[in-house]
């Protein structure tokens, strides 16, 4: 799905919004809600009031990792490159991207490989290019790295940046309230970064109302800003006790909303043809198309994305082109902030109860 719509590049979100004044914190962002081809306007702080008691969020508690290395190849001398380590293999190999720093603090695209080649990285580790990910593809490559990634990310990493932010931010502003630290210290490359503006106030008041909140895991790799490719294979978890929760809200007629497209894909993998959610855990390659639909969500809060990302074709799935196309439309027009610091995008079915707008004057 393409939107035939233009984001001007003013629109990118470029630092957290607890930066952007005096006084503010991570929930100061505006909330776009869509029933159907309805919008609202709201600030995220409303929430609350747009769920009811026996309604489902589902979060991820994936922890991000400080995924970026420099390091340096041998090409005519020795090139200074990055490192974005995006996810690790069931043989130990990790998923990588090679990237060419731009000289502003933030990275350029540049093809991986060739196999064999070396990057040297911090403490004389060695990473070794073996294959590409896809066929046909020369972004990711699998490579063999000779020390524990962990424990190189948590001495020498730094989170992903990219070219529409304006600094360098703490890794603390790329953690959620619901991110918990993996056994194995594995985690995702970037942000799930939908539920960034949750604050524990905001939870506990969605909880005073009756919200239950579901968790899962789902360990997301790098984005593809530049070629907009759709998600490749990643590690997920639907506990139990999650699924349970989910299949008694369905049941009782609460509705199922998921805290990001990484929530979807996660419970989606669990969800069976029935709708039926089970306990589920591995490597998922589901991508969630209009033509596979949805089973087990009914809606999505999400922030957002480029018109020509593949995510946007999950998002139809959910709520269909027509609503997706006329949110778009009005986020641009009321210049909501896009990208990982930026505003969030509430979709619901059209039968789902219409809430009044404070039209575009949420503070």
């Amino acid at each position: 799905m393409t939107l035939a719509v233009r984001v001007p590049e003013e629109l990118a979100a470029r630092v957290p919004a607890e930066q952007r004044g005096p006084g503010l914190g991570r929930d100061a962002v505006r909330l776009l809600v869509s029933h159907g081809t309805d919008v609202s306007h709201h600030a995220f702080a409303d929430l609350p009031a747009l769920l009811r008691a026996g309604d489902v969020l589902i979060v991820n508690t994936s922890r991000t990792l400080a995924a970026a290395v420099d390091g340096t190849v041998k090409i005519a001398g020795h090139a200074r490159v990055v490192v974005h380590f995006s996810t690790r293999g069931d043989d130990g190999r990790w998923a990588v991207e090679l990237r060419d720093p731009d000289g502003r603090g933030t990275t350029r695209a540049r093809a991986g490989g060739p196999a064999d080649s070396v990057v040297r990285l911090p403490e004389d580790v060695r990473l070794v290019f073996e294959e590409p990910l896809t066929t046909g593809s020369g972004r990711l490559w699998w490579a063999r790295v000779s020390a524990d990634v962990p424990s190189l990310l948590r001495r020498h990493g730094r989170p992903i940046r990219y070219s529409y932010t304006e600094r360098d931010q703490p890794l603390s502003a790329h953690q959620t309230v619901f991110a918990l630290p993996s056994a194995d210290g594995t985690g995702s490359a970037e942000m799930p970064s939908a539920a960034r503006p949750f604050t524990a106030g905001l939870v506990a008041r969605l909880v005073s109302r009756g919200v239950q909140f579901a968790p899962v895991t789902l360990h997301t790799g790098v984005a593809s800003p530049e070629a907009h490719e759709p998600p490749y294979p990643e590690l997920f978890e639907v506990p139990g006790t999650s699924a349970r929760l989910i299949n008694a809200a369905r049941a009782g007629g609460g509705r199922v909303i998921a805290v990001g497209t990484t929530a979807v894909r996660a419970v989606e993998s669990a969800a069976g043809s029935d709708g039926v959610v089970r306990a589920a855990a591995g490597r998922t390659e589901l991508v969630v198309t209009p033509e596979r639909g949805v089973r087990a969500v009914d809606g999505l809060l999400t922030g957002l994305h480029e018109p020509g990302a593949s995510h946007l074709l999950m998002l139809e799935a959910i709520a269909g082109r027509a609503a997706v196309g006329r949110g778009y439309t009005e986020a641009v027009r009321r210049l909501y902030l896009w990208h990982e610091f930026g505003d969030v995008h509430l979709l619901l079915p059209e039968e789902f109860a219409h809430v009044e707008s404070c039209d575009g004057n949420c503070w």
